[in-house]
């Protein structure tokens, strides 16, 4: 069980949240990496100032996984999904 198991209404949530968590801590991983003031930053990936200061802030609730892959895309992340049957689902549901 982890801190998104707790505060997320459904599993579904949970991972949802651990994944957008995830790209959050490479996008500022990355952009600490390469140097780039935060102004810089949001210039060179096309978006304002406050919206990546919401990422270095962990603002998980402002970001879709859509948005935070196309962020980690302009950076150069290349996102992977692995898919993991959940067998303690009965059916598959």
């Amino acid at each position: 069980m982890s801190v998104w198991d707790d505060i997320a209404d459904d599993a579904t949530e949970a991972e949802n949240l651990k994944l957008r968590a995830a790209l959050i801590r490479a996008i500022r991983s990355r952009v600490d990496e390469i140097g780039w003031s935060q102004t810089a930053a949001a210039q060179n990936l096309g978006i304002t100032q406050p919206r990546l200061s919401d990422v270095y802030r962990g603002k998980i609730s402002k970001f879709s996984l859509d948005a935070l892959v196309e962020i980690a895309s302009k950076l150069g992340i290349h996102v992977r999904i692995e898919v993991e049957p959940d067998f303690a689902v009965p059916n598959g549901m």
